[in-house]
């Protein structure tokens, strides 16, 4: 197991095969997926398909990562850096079970992940999505020092766009 970093209460490692059971049954919450545009996993197997066919870290170094309590090893979500070809950007992201919001671990994690992009992955400015309705993830980028920069269309959704500078970066 590849632990990527370690927060007060969480570490983040590489997905895992293994992974497939809770990535299924994270995404099988519509409240969890509600603004992501995503849609649940149809099976385990096509969780544990999706993992498997994972290239993030090999392509870019980074991706999303497992977030694991250091209490006990459990699954508590992802959260990571994504790089959008497309855009030609990066983006920090996370996603945790409906029971741990509300907790600071999406903040916890976030930042760890954008002072990761920043220090290790010499990173110039770290970007990242969230639907115009998604009060709960506004809060989190808001705190991470992330700031608006324009409203957008983003996989079917309006959305919108918030970056963070590295010169503007606060690692405190």
């Amino acid at each position: 197991m590849k632990v990527i970093l370690e927060t007060e209460r969480t570490y983040l490692r590489e997905f895992l095969p293994s992974d497939a059971k809770f990535f299924y049954s994270l995404n099988l919450d519509p409240e969890v997926v509600r603004y992501t545009g995503d849609v649940p996993f149809a099976s385990i197997a096509a969780a544990e398909a999706f993992i498997k066919a994972y290239d993030q870290y090999r392509v870019n170094g980074y991706g999303r990562w497992a977030v694991c309590s250091k209490d006990d090893g459990s699954f508590m979500g992802f959260c990571g850096l994504k790089y959008h070809p497309d855009e030609d950007l990066t983006e920090v992201g996370f996603r945790f079970y409906r029971k741990l919001w509300n907790q600071g671990f999406a903040t916890e994690t976030a930042k760890a992940c954008i002072k990761l992009g920043f220090e290790e992955f010499d990173l110039t400015e770290i970007y990242a999505h969230a639907d115009r309705d998604n009060h709960g993830s506004i809060r989190v980028l808001e705190k991470c020092g992330l700031s608006f920069v324009k409203p957008i269309e983003y996989d079917g959704h309006m959305a919108n766009l918030y970056r963070l500078l590295k010169e503007d970066y606060d690692a405190n």
